[in-house]
């Protein structure tokens, strides 16, 4: 049990003719400074049943609660300010981590339902940029996260490998381009012909007619547009799964947009029996104004589909082959109202497993305050910065600790990862810039922070020998472990709340406080001392790297064992 319901149950002992365990749980409060206690019970609620003041109902309560679980129950006001007895609550924490060990924090509260997870999805013959980052690991977070409570993650890998780019980079590939320079550097030569056709295309708009033509010969399997297409497919595929290499980020399902050109009549034709498609200007739409949304365009007046239809397909493949009890796209906020129509135009087709389809909205990656887009060129790419990341942690390793063994592979883990926690601390739904000086600081609110404190707990676990015996009560209770200890027993709690949030940032900032409060033990507190005391601290050095490990495996990033 965590504070909150220990005191819970320690109040409802008292008022449980009148107020629920519930009703307890819900008022409790976590006093604003340490002075105030550990948990604080607001007695108001109480006024009206009791007749009489908040503060004398402090006061009574205060008289009939049983003292074990605490130091001390101190009334100010109308509140019940609870001390927690740190030496009960620390042994109990330690134990449970000392026996759990990584499995601390698991649930079963997915009951092995499978969860689809719509993530990374990269444009075909485009690089992975810094704009791909956060869908990718946000997406890969949310995996690890909901399987530690029970769920099973599907990861697809939605390639946006159809459309009208297409037809656009075959006519640059046969004005411009060459087979040789493709194939010497596929994605930067891709992404070379895909800007200047746009620059082409503002001065000649035949451009766009010739791209347009060619999308419709690669509709129609012709043999040249259906060659290059693949070619094209493979070459970015090849060069994808180095960078997802690097992020240690895998996939269950590749399936793309082009999977669903044969799925796409059978939902026109389920519209169409369920009367739900209305002509309007010679496209069809569905009518979504119960919903308060503009209508969703399902066929174009030249027949064309559209990302709807598509997407209306793969909802409706995902069900029948994942059977999902939850269906996430972790896409960006942009496309918020997509999802919107999506969801509608499955319920109006009387499909309630819509409900549990949810998208994962997230804010952009910028330079200068300012969005990156493909279509000018102003890209910052992913690999790069992959590269860069690890060679300035490399530098800082070298000077900080020349004589280690494996310094390439640490420096790997300690880039890579800063560029993914950096991601990942800051809030899903907000917009922040990027400075990479800013990210790979061995000091401040960064992952290689984290790692760097959890490396340091392994070393004095290395100096001292010592494993923890799960049998053996370790208990402390001065003010410093008491810190720790509480953010220790915090996690599951944690754990649960990212999962239902959908949220790996508040992960993040959980290993962030831990990595804070063990540093100023650390400043504090000689730990390798040798009094009756000695083993207990070394125990709860053992929960912090075992806690600081988990939080960053849950953000998909490495703990080295030494930096």
């Amino acid at each position: 049990m965590n504070n909150k319901e220990i005191v819970a149950q320690a109040v409802y002992e008292v008022v449980k003719e009148d107020l629920t365990l519930e009703e307890v749980a819900r008022l409790l409060e976590n006093p604003k400074s340490v002075d105030h206690g550990d948990v604080a019970f607001p007695a108001f609620s109480l006024a009206k049943i009791y007749r009489k003041a908040p503060q004398q109902i402090a006061a009574d309560l205060a008289e009939k609660i049983k003292p074990e679980h605490f130091e001390k129950v101190e009334v100010v006001g109308p509140y019940l300010n609870f001390f927690m007895n740190k030496e009960v609550v620390s042994s109990n924490v330690l134990k449970e981590i000392t026996k759990a060990g990584s499995e601390f924090g698991s649930s079963t509260i997915g009951n092995n339902g499978n969860v689809t997870i719509d993530m990374s999805s990269p444009n075909i013959a485009k690089p992975i940029s810094m704009g791909h980052l956060r869908s990718t690991v946000i997406g890969n977070s949310i995996s690890l996260i909901l399987s530690k409570v029970g769920y099973q993650p599907v990861k697809i890998n939605h390639l946006g490998d159809w459309g009208t780019q297409f037809g656009k980079l075959i006519v640059a590939y046969k004005k411009w381009g060459s087979e040789d320079k493709v194939k010497a550097e596929p994605i930067s030569e891709l992404l070379r012909l895909y800007v200047q056709f746009h620059e082409e295309a503002e001065k000649d708009a035949s451009l766009e007619d010739e791209a347009r033509a060619w999308f419709k010969k690669l509709e129609q399997d012709d043999a040249e547009a259906v060659e290059l297409w693949k070619w094209f497919r493979n070459e970015s595929l090849k060069e994808f799964n180095k960078i997802y290499d690097m992020l240690e980020v895998s996939f269950d399902s590749y399936n793309g947009e082009a999977f669903y050109n044969d799925k796409m009549d059978e939902v026109v034709n389920l519209l169409e029996e369920k009367h739900l498609l209305k002509e309007d200007q010679g496209a069809e739409i569905v009518d979504l104004s119960a919903y308060d949304l503009n209508p969703a365009l399902i066929k174009k007046s030249d027949g064309a589909t559209l990302y709807i239809t598509r997407d209306l397909a793969a909802a409706i493949y995902r069900k029948r082959t994942y059977n999902f009890v939850k269906s996430l796209y972790v896409v960006g906020n942009e496309q918020s109202i997509h999802f919107k129509q999506l969801k509608a135009v499955l319920k109006e087709m009387g499909f309630d497993w819509s409900d549990d389809m949810k998208h994962i909205p997230f804010g952009l990656i910028t330079q200068g305050g300012k969005k990156l887009s493909t279509r000018k060129g102003k890209i910052i790419l992913l690999e790069e910065v992959l590269k860069e990341a690890t060679e300035s942690a490399l530098a800082q390793i070298v000077e900080k600790n020349p004589d280690l063994p494996n310094k390439e592979e640490v420096a790997h883990q300690v880039g890579v990862g800063a560029v993914v926690f950096h991601d990942l601390k800051n809030d899903r739904l907000n917009n922040f810039d990027f400075e990479i000086e800013e990210v790979v600081r061995f000091e401040g609110e960064t992952g290689p922070y984290v790692q760097y404190t959890h490396a340091r707990a392994m070393t004095i676990l290395d100096k001292a020998g010592f494993t923890p015996d799960a049998d053996t009560a370790y208990a402390l209770n001065d003010a410093d472990s008491w810190e720790i200890i509480k953010l220790l027993q915090a996690f599951p709690d944690v754990v649960a709340q990212a999962a239902e949030q959908y949220e790996p940032s508040v992960i993040a900032k959980h290993s962030l406080r831990v990595a804070q409060a063990f540093n100023k033990y650390y400043a504090h507190t000689k730990i390798l001392v040798d009094d009756e005391q000695k083993d207990a601290r070394l125990a709860l050095v053992y929960a912090v790297t075992t806690i600081l490990k988990e939080d960053l495996r849950l953000l998909g990033v490495h703990a080295p064992n030494k930096m």
